[in-house]
């Protein structure tokens, strides 16, 4: 047990999971091997400790209640700080018990189940068990806490052990990988009613992903593009998104340059692209992207990107614009850690429409001269379609996109993003 002071200068006891250690063979492929060493707290003690338990280790993203050997709940980072946030629930709720705000009904997964199960348990559990976390329990006892990036890790590593068993593994990485990418079109399309996504992978599983947050006056939304695609490109999806999940926690959505910044760094980390000396030693892996703050309050669109623009067709206007963006990619050995990305700022009006999309789509060869789909065909089909829903918009382009490939084989994944101002 460790103490822990309060803002009071009163101690309370937290509890250091040990993690897991001394696993045999089989025991390796269960969700034991998930289990992280880390902090955790018991019913009895406050909001307080939560609080400076979140304050001093910053990588924590949730912290689970443990009533002796019993797990109790999960308290989540972005839940915790948005609660306290609020007028006066800090000086109503600092010194009460820090179930107030926890889960008390956390994904809780048996120390034997397997690896595949419990990714399938992870997808179909319509929480956040993906990024928040997840409890992992021996019969009634509490062993730790198992993550989402953790347990794509593990499917891979069974993915390159296990070659006659590689296409049930990738089914289960696309079921995970789906899950998540559901999430955030439910949240767009909340937020943005006349709004529509089409994400399709080359492969079972892919390397774009899109990723759409809701904040108070409005919503994150970014789409990306990762090096590859199939098993290695969903691979980077997860470890971008999951760095820039935790990146908007920390920083918001308001400046989607510095959230940029902070993934370069990030990805380079992850991927030992810092301090390496020996010539093929780094992966030059990386992504391009555009993220978006849309404030719904002043209809104000702040913007930065990495060689992926952003398409706005104004109401009434005969035209579509291409606003392009930085040149530069996320995350490659020849991109700078420090390197700084530009915001830009659009005034919209109701019913504008704003379209992202990857190069999947305009670079997809074809059509009678066997060449690329390109922008300016994309932008005319933007035009032809501007009075139709969202959904219906992109329901044609994709099905004159595919008309367009004919015979030829798809290239890369497509994704593609439509929104209209409301």
């Amino acid at each position: 047990m460790l103490p822990s002071t309060k803002g009071d200068g009163m101690a309370t006891s937290v509890q250091i999971t040990p993690g897991m250690r001394g696993y045999g063979p089989a025991e390796i492929q269960c969700a034991a091997s998930l289990c992280r060493p880390g902090p955790t707290v018991a019913p009895t003690d406050t909001n307080a400790t939560v609080r400076d338990l979140f304050d001093r280790h910053r990588e924590l993203i949730s912290l689970p209640v443990i009533d002796g050997t019993r797990a109790c709940g999960l308290i989540k980072r972005r839940t915790f700080q948005s609660e306290m946030a609020k007028p006066f629930r800090q000086e109503l709720h600092e010194h009460k018990s820090c179930v107030a705000f926890m889960d008390g009904q956390p994904l809780i997964i048996e120390a034997e189940t397997s690896i595949e199960r419990t990714a399938k348990l992870v997808a179909d559990s319509h929480t956040d068990a993906l990024a928040d976390g997840f409890l992992v329990v021996r019969g009634n006892e509490f062993l730790g806490i198992g993550f989402g990036l953790d347990l794509m890790r593990k499917v891979a590593d069974q993915q390159e052990a296990r070659n006659r068993q590689i296409m049930q593994s990738i089914d289960y990485a696309s079921v995970i990988q789906r899950a998540m990418l559901q999430t955030s079109q439910e949240i767009l399309k909340a937020e943005l009613p006349d709004s529509a996504i089409v994400w399709q992978p080359r492969d079972t599983v892919g390397g774009d992903f899109f990723q759409c947050a809701k904040f108070d006056h409005g919503v994150f939304i970014a789409m990306a593009d990762c090096t590859g695609h199939g098993v290695p490109g969903a691979f980077m999806t997860l470890i971008s998104s999951s760095w820039l999940a935790q990146a908007l926690e920390r920083d918001g959505p308001a400046d989607p340059a510095q959230l940029l910044g902070t993934l370069n760094r990030k990805i380079k980390q992850s991927l030992g692209q810092i301090g390496s000396r020996v010539v093929g030693e780094q992966s030059d892996d990386g992504l391009d992207a555009l993220f978006m703050w849309l404030n719904r309050r002043d209809r104000v669109v702040t913007y930065a990107g990495a060689r992926m623009p952003l398409h706005v067709l104004p109401d009434g206007a005969a035209t579509v614009i291409t606003h392009e963006t930085d040149r530069v990619g996320v995350g490659y050995v020849g991109t700078p850690i420090d390197h700084r990305w530009k915001n830009r700022t659009l005034t919209l009006q109701q019913d504008d429409l704003l379209y992202a999309t990857t190069d999947g789509l305009t670079d997809q060869i074809g059509g009678s001269r066997n060449i690329g789909f390109g922008k300016r065909r994309l932008r005319q089909w933007l035009l032809d379609c501007r009075d139709m829903p969202a959904p219906a918009q992109v329901a044609a382009i994709m099905q004159a996109h595919a008309e367009y490939q004919g015979q030829h084989r798809r290239r890369d994944d497509v994704s593609l993003i439509c929104l209209r101002v409301p």
